[in-house]
């Protein structure tokens, strides 16, 4: 019996990628991102930007592949890799991700607008 072949097939991933660089590279991500935010916050009758924000981190051991200079040791959890930040508004819409050194404290994470200590 034949094998069905989709109408449509994705791009190759490095097509795929190329674009993402690019669209990464001109602010448009981030943009999207952001307008998606705003108009979903619009939509629950909320202001357009958050005036507080939860964030968190996590510690990821780094792969053999991933070089010495973007990795380190964190004490507490007793892995070397890196640290992911996620800081999300208060109904869970992302605002921005940072992935650093394991080494590097918490309290010096990238921290948007409203999060920042006045």
């Amino acid at each position: 019996m034949p094998v069905a072949v989709p109408a449509h097939r994705p791009a190759p991933w490095q097509t795929v990628y190329w674009y993402f660089q690019q669209w990464e590279a001109a602010g448009v991500t981030e943009t999207l991102l952001t307008e998606l935010r705003v108009k979903t916050r619009r939509q629950e009758g909320r202001a357009d930007e958050p005036t507080a924000a939860v964030i968190d981190s996590q510690s990821v051991k780094g792969a053999d592949a991933v070089g010495r200079p973007t990795r380190g040791y964190d004490a507490g959890k007793k892995v070397n890799g890196r640290k992911r930040f996620i800081v999300t508004d208060t109904t869970g819409l992302l605002i921005t991700v940072a992935v650093l050194a394991a080494s590097r404290p918490s309290a010096t994470a990238p921290r948007p607008r409203c999060c920042r200590p006045t």
